[in-house]
């Protein structure tokens, strides 16, 4: 019987390091491990309009009286296997939606920001207790205004040259999660951990606001810490064994939240035209 040996190949040619390519960067962004938060559920908190065109009469009836609408909603970012993972909100197995909602008109920005958050994400009573629990946000940079120049659901990232009153204006900011957080969702809605790439060129599934994202994230670099604050990669990084290829987690909302959804989830949200108004 023959053995067969295997012996390490070696390159006759190295590789040449290349000279420092990290010029006029912005800070390089610490990501905790998923592990690191503890979601929850509460109440349920329905949408309030039941129809497209009864939000969009409301909007009409707030520009009425107020002017242009303004919408703050966070992009919230830990990391799985070491990927990025984005936190976000799915409705009825159809929608997909950023933590966030439109500021009241006598809000301020930043205040008003983070009471939307709290109303979507903060544990509520005595249900959870530890670090974690009372953490602030952490609002960073805006990465994107996204603009809606009319009563209709289109949406631009850019103010058309003939438009001079838009009807709302959306600010996505990036969110650095802490070391530790707790996070609790509305029971008639999932919170999913959705990596970039599941993200990226995915219109059709998550609509052009989402599907931006991995744009909008590339300009930073990123540190990816375990649960004891080890560093154990950095972007640019190396990948993932085969047996920890990033998927979307369903992190609260659902029966079993230890469960990967899979794609069973996206096709629904697919023929719903992915992301809601």
């Amino acid at each position: 019987m023959s053995t067969t040996t295997t012996t390490a190949m070696q390159s006759s040619h190295p590789p040449i390091a290349p000279k420092d390519f990290s010029a006029k960067q912005p800070e390089t962004i610490r990501l905790y491990p998923l592990s690191n938060y503890t979601f929850g559920t509460k109440e349920t908190q329905p949408e309030e309009d039941p129809s497209v065109l009864a939000r969009l009469k409301r909007l009409e009836e707030h520009y009425d009286k107020h002017g242009m609408r303004r919408t703050c909603e966070g992009i919230l970012v830990c990391h799985e296997h070491n990927h990025p993972h984005v936190l976000m909100l799915q409705i009825a197995n159809a929608f997909f939606k950023l933590p966030g909602d439109y500021l009241l008109h006598e809000d301020e920005e930043i205040d008003g920001f983070k009471k939307r958050l709290n109303e979507r994400l903060a544990p509520v009573g005595s249900q959870f207790s530890g670090e974690g629990v009372n953490e602030d946000w952490e609002i960073g940079d805006t990465l994107a205004q996204w603009w809606r120049p009319n009563f209709e659901t289109f949406m631009y990232p850019f103010l058309p040259g003939h438009v001079t009153r838009p009807k709302e204006c959306k600010k996505l900011y990036f969110i650095q999660l802490p070391k530790k957080k707790v996070l609790s969702v509305p029971k008639n809605m999932k919170l999913l951990a959705v990596p970039l790439f599941e993200l990226y060129d995915n219109n059709q599934r998550y609509g052009p606001q989402l599907s931006s994202i991995p744009h909008l994230l590339s300009r930073y670099n990123f540190e990816f810490v375990d649960e004891n604050d080890n560093v154990v990669a950095a972007t640019p990084g190396t990948g993932s064994p085969e047996d920890q290829v990033p998927r979307t987690k369903v992190l609260a909302g659902s029966d079993n939240k230890d469960e990967d959804s899979g794609m069973a989830d996206y096709n629904e949200g697919a023929e719903n035209g992915g992301q809601d108004l």
